[in-house]
């Protein structure tokens, strides 16, 4: 019986090599269609981290993989960012209509009544 860390050894010297599945087994002792079953069993299991990864639905959109409370401040300024826009268009009717500055104009002296 094999221990996994030697399991682990073989594949490697397997993957890492050019021995043959044959070889590998009689110099380990071991029947090379265990080491061939092994081995592929090992690519297999790689191959499905890979899909994983890949098909992972918080890789595909980043916003998914920020923390809750940064999600909510993201929110708070798209909401801002909208009301700004909003109240500026609102004091371009609001100037236009009236014909009157609404908006302070900047670098003029404030009053002391």
């Amino acid at each position: 019986m094999t221990t996994q860390n030697q399991k682990e050894g073989i594949i490697t010297e397997y993957l890492t090599t050019d021995i043959s599945y044959r070889d590998l087994g009689e110099k380990h002792g071991i029947d090379f269609r265990t080491v061939h079953r092994w081995v592929h069993n090992y690519q297999d299991k790689m191959r499905n981290r890979k899909k994983i990864i890949k098909s992972d639905p918080a890789s595909k959109d980043p916003e998914d993989a920020l923390p809750m409370d940064v999600k909510k401040l993201q929110n708070e300024l798209r909401k801002t960012r909208l009301l700004n826009a909003v109240l500026t268009e609102v004091i371009n009717i609001a100037e236009e209509d009236l014909k009157l500055p609404i908006r302070k104009k900047y670098g003029t002296k404030r009053s002391l009544e």
